[in-house]
């Protein structure tokens, strides 16, 4: 398989290069900038062949099966059209699209197209979040009651830029972390949340979006999620907090991009601390992407769980905004 990267990113140079490469047979042959400069820089220090500024010349390009799009968040869902309607397979950074209605668009124009959607939720790839699931569907603490997210972490000088002051390009904690959050909650759970209140703040970092925001979520089983989330908080650490009728999950450290973190299981028994494998989480998606490639199972975060996670990342946004409880609206995905 031969890949195409739309958008020269942070993200795709500290982790999806590497990721890609580590599966068998597939390479990247081509990168597109929104600078022709850039571009250039990027291919040359990563060892890609060419590069380009047109996006036409990677979705037209007869080598390319597959495409990575880690642009601006406004970009996802045209650029993603333009590659499905090439018949390139695709695997997009969350959030999928600006809107659940254009998200669910490019899930339908995949299935027509006859091409694999991905969305690149890591979270669930981590080993920490195989354990946490394992014990939970292992019935150790019982029926579950309630979870507590929180991500509150000081966003890094290098990753700021647009995501603390463009709202046009989808920036926001809510758009960028609260995605995160409804994915994994999901991936633990099985079942979507309906209802949720929230409230948000901004002005600390965020300019013209928020950079902090708490929300309470409702499971249809009456299950009850805590999610705090910021780009303001230098000493808060995260964690993801599982509690339910014979004991409760603790997990910290476990909401990033590296294998890290600690989870104690706590019980009448007493506590336990669990183990969980230190893979890397993209190199485990991406050969979840591989195999569905192949028309061996599914990506582990298909295109309708980026639909999902993005209905409740708007639902959390509207809450905020208009101070009332807000129904999750999923579009009939």
């Amino acid at each position: 398989m031969k890949w195409g990267l739309i958008g020269a990113s942070t993200i795709a140079s500290q982790h999806m290069i590497s990721a890609i490469r580590a599966q068998e047979s597939h390479e990247i042959i081509s990168v597109m900038s929104s600078s022709a400069e850039r571009g250039h820089a990027y291919a040359a220090t990563h060892g890609i062949p060419s590069s380009t500024n047109d996006l036409d010349e990677i979705v037209g390009n007869p080598e390319i099966g597959a495409v990575y799009i880690s642009t601006t968040n406004e970009k996802h869902f045209p650029q993603a059209l333009a590659a499905i309607s090439a018949g390139k397979h695709v695997m997009c950074e969350k959030p999928l699209a600006m809107t659940t209605v254009d998200a669910v668009a490019m899930v339908h124009a995949a299935d027509k197209a006859g091409v694999v959607l991905a969305t690149n939720h890591h979270l669930r790839n981590a080993g920490s979040h195989l354990a946490i699931k394992g014990i939970i569907d292992a019935g150790r603490i019982g029926d579950v009651l309630s979870i507590r997210i929180f991500h509150a972490v000081l966003l890094p000088e290098n990753l700021q830029g647009w995501r603390i002051n463009n709202a046009v390009a989808g920036g926001g904690v809510i758009p960028d972390i609260t995605v995160h959050d409804a994915d994994t909650v999901r991936f633990h759970l099985g079942e979507d949340p309906n209802e949720v209140v929230a409230q948000e703040l901004a002005g600390s970092l965020g300019q013209g979006v928020e950079d902090s925001a708490m929300s309470i979520w409702k499971m249809p089983s009456g299950i009850m999620i805590q999610s705090h989330d910021s780009f303001t908080h230098p000493f808060a650490g995260n964690g993801f907090e599982v509690h339910g009728t014979k004991g409760s999950i603790v997990a910290r450290g476990v909401m990033t991009q590296q294998p890290i973190g600690q989870i104690t299981l706590k019980t009448a028994d007493g506590d336990e601390e669990v183990p969980f494998s230190n893979h890397d989480l993209y190199v485990r998606s991406m050969g979840l992407f591989d195999a569905a490639l192949r028309g061996e199972g599914e990506p582990s975060a298909t295109g309708i769980d980026g639909v999902k996670s993005l209905a409740v990342a708007e639902a959390v946004k509207q809450a905020a905004v208009s101070g009332q409880r807000t129904i999750v609206n999923y579009q009939r995905v």
